[in-house]
């Protein structure tokens, strides 16, 4: 199933919307509700590519050794250890977690 191209009536809300968030007329909490549905798939956040040496600094901020890093993705201990080789490179929910943890911290999973 593919998605349309969102109609003009709907890119001219989805505008005007923005603008009223940046004067502050709109709150943040209503022009959160605004769905994917009406943003596209162009819109989406996706997932930026991590090195190796960011998955080893952010495991070594938090101060954890890879068994316990690995507990709190729930990822198996291996898995880190290749992802900081380089041996593999982290996809699908293990990338999107560590992106979460680069921007806010370890703090924002536990």
């Amino acid at each position: 199933m593919t998605k349309k191209k969102p109609s003009r009536l709907t890119s001219a809300l989805l505008e005007a919307a923005d603008d009223l968030h940046e004067l502050g007329i709109m709150d943040h909490a209503a022009h959160g509700k605004i769905t994917a549905r009406h943003l596209g798939k162009q819109a989406l956040a996706t997932s930026t590519p991590i090195t190796p040496s960011e998955v080893r600094e952010m495991r070594e901020r938090a101060n954890l050794s890879q068994a316990v890093f690995a507990r709190c993705l729930n990822l198996s201990i291996g898995y880190i250890s290749q992802l900081e080789r380089g041996v593999k490179k982290p996809t699908g929910p293990a990338l999107t977690l560590l992106n979460v943890i680069r921007r806010k911290g370890i703090e924002a999973i536990l």
